[in-house]
């Protein structure tokens, strides 16, 4: 048992009680509303959810901080800071499509410690702990072995700029198909998408900006599987800012930093 392993079962619990009210939600119809961007969505399940999480944490940890997607909370000088992302995937959620999920992510100082994601359509509970592995559903998962982009399957993500990011992104998709990937898909829910490298399913994931809660969790799940995750010029990445996120299974990542280099490399700050 590792120092952090309370911290991870008290995430693994906060997300399945998230789980169970994305489903009633999802199952009785969503209200939705928009937020600054109209085509940034938000339900009562992200509210509900990220109330019940934070309750939670805050019974057992009162000193602890929060940063989460929909509310902002009160800093303290704890060096404890919980990431959460109630219901990564709403756009999906409020559309139908089941794929969503909670993150929630412990970082201490400038590192992950403990994670939990959980896909309730699917009952698939991914977690982690620093330095005890990664795990789907109790048992030990690791990142594929493709060792060229010829033998890898990506998947990406588009931020909500409509602009220049979202062609750059088209541009390194087009680049990618020019190696005779496998295939490239977009889910729309990053903290799944990393789940996905982290338990073999994917060999690679970059997407141009991401929240804290979007990736903190997924990048301790790809680490303890042994996958790698960085910005987009190798470098280590700022855990409680938005940043540019390159995650895979360690031996592709170079060719994948190539190929993004010449489709980003003009905006990259």
């Amino acid at each position: 048992m590792s120092t952090y392993s309370a911290y991870r079962r008290l995430a693994c619990r906060a997300a399945r009680k998230a789980g169970a009210i994305h489903l009633k939600h999802f199952n009785k119809g969503v209200a939705v509303s928009a937020k600054k961007e109209s085509f940034d969505l938000l339900t009562a399940a992200d509210i509900e959810a990220e109330k019940a999480v934070v309750a939670l944490i805050r019974k057992q940890y009162p000193a602890h901080n929060i940063l989460a997607e929909e509310h902002t909370y009160a800093r303290s000088d704890s060096e404890y800071t919980w990431v959460i992302d109630p219901l990564d995937g709403t756009n999906n959620f409020a559309c139908g499509i089941p794929i969503f999920c909670v993150s929630i992510a412990l970082v201490r100082k400038d590192a992950v410690v403990a994670a939990a994601v959980y896909d309730a359509t699917r009952r698939e509970l991914f977690w982690a702990e620093k330095g005890g592995g990664a795990f789907l559903n109790g048992t030990r998962i690791r990142v594929n072995k493709a060792a060229t982009l010829e033998k890898s399957l990506l998947i990406t993500g588009f931020y909500y700029d409509r602009g220049t990011r979202m062609i750059e992104t088209l541009e390194a998709i087009k680049l990618f198909h020019l190696k005779r990937i496998i295939g490239i898909r977009r889910l729309g829910a990053a903290a799944l998408d990393l789940c996905y490298v982290a338990c073999g399913r994917a060999a690679g994931f970059w997407e141009f900006v991401l929240s804290p809660w979007d990736f903190c969790a997924g990048k301790l799940l790809i680490e303890e599987a042994g996958g790698r995750v960085t910005g987009s010029r190798s470098e280590k990445i700022p855990l409680l800012e938005k940043h540019f996120v390159v995650a895979s299974n360690k031996k592709i990542h170079a060719q994948m930093l190539s190929i993004i280099s010449r489709s980003y490399g003009a905006v990259f700050s």
